[in-house]
């Protein structure tokens, strides 16, 4: 039987990167995890030169390969930036340019957003970076559609008129939010399963939903004396996904009209009660056709979707796929019947 090739990464390493982003990037692939069926990975920190990287806190990075490397990627990382405002190199902007010209998926972490911008690859596009730079990327690259409250976002979906199509566009909201996005690459790659993997390894949540709304500084004593209420909403919600959950069911859990609840709880989370209902069961019926042989419509009522033809819309609308097909690609027992 032969061996399944590696997945490779390429992250670009620059003066003005972030240690916290490395570490992140190099977690998710630079850790062998195939004795707990992670697929292999190959991780490559990739310079114009091998000369070491200087990061702050008086760390170094070791490059071993060089911006050639770019050519066998099948993903390419951009950490954080410690400055937003200064220059990336350009051989690092034109290696950018030519990978993503390649048709290869590039991400980019927090502020490594402004390195995509300077490459003029977010031109036209949706971004989003930590949002107390949002203001200033938009001021720095106006051609850029900023996006404010996002977690991450692919920033080639739904580009603008004046966009070159190209391959997927990832950016991300700040520091933690760039865990989130590494993760969501693994599971667009590799699966659920796999992403809860690693998740687990890491001590870490394999899916956050909502937006960085959540975390920008502003008057939160209301939400805060709430918070535990609706954690036990939410605690509850997910052991009951299989029934017809409402809203207003929910908001009576909560002792809140109906108003109210849906108020505080995107305050909280950063989406609706109706949206985060969908992702959670979005999430477990990716579970079980990952893990079970179930059929689809006992996946569809387990999930709580009521019936196959709902999560099969689910399915196409939010993930650009069919349960049937996400099984074939995800499942390591499907057999085609």
């Amino acid at each position: 039987m032969t061996s399944m090739p590696p997945y490779r990464v390429a992250l670009l390493a620059f003066p003005n990167i972030r240690a916290f982003d490395v570490s992140v990037i190099t977690e998710v692939w630079g850790t062998d995890r195939t004795d707990r069926g992670v697929p292999p990975f190959e991780l490559r920190r990739c310079a114009a030169d091998r000369a070491p990287v200087p990061m702050p806190g008086g760390l170094s990075l070791a490059p071993d390969r060089t911006l050639a490397w770019l050519d066998r990627a099948d993903l390419v990382i951009v950490p954080g930036l410690v400055d937003p405002l200064l220059p990336v190199p350009p051989p690092v902007l034109d290696a950018l340019r030519r990978a993503h010209a390649r048709g290869v998926p590039v991400a980019a972490l927090c502020a490594g957003a402004f390195a995509l911008a300077q490459a003029g690859l977010l031109d036209g596009h949706r971004a989003i970076t930590h949002w107390t730079l949002t203001d200033l990327l938009r001021r720095q690259h106006p051609r850029v559609s900023v996006v404010p409250d996002a977690l991450f976002i692919d920033a080639s979906a739904d580009a603008g008129a004046d966009a070159a199509p190209g391959a997927p566009l990832w950016t991300s909201a700040g520091t933690a939010a760039g865990i989130d996005l590494c993760l969501h690459l693994v599971r667009t790659h590799h699966g659920a399963e796999t992403a809860a993997t690693i998740a687990r390894s890491m001590v870490t949540a394999p899916f956050r939903t909502g937006t960085q709304a959540q975390f920008i500084e502003r008057p939160a004593a209301v939400r805060d004396r709430d918070a535990d209420a609706l954690a036990g909403v939410r605690e509850y919600a997910l052991r009951h996904l299989h029934e017809p959950l409402t809203v207003g069911a929910l908001a009576a859990r909560a002792g809140m009209s109906a108003r109210s609840f849906a108020r505080h709880f995107t305050a909280t989370t950063g989406v609706t009660p109706a949206r985060w209902l969908l992702d959670q069961r979005l999430a477990a019926a990716q579970r079980l056709l990952e893990r079970t042989g179930l059929a689809m419509p006992e996946i569809a009522r387990r999930a709580g979707f009521g019936s196959e033809v709902t999560m099969r819309q689910h399915f196409a609308a939010r993930l650009s796929t069919s349960p049937r097909d996400y099984r074939a690609a995800f499942s390591p027992s499907y057999s085609g019947s």
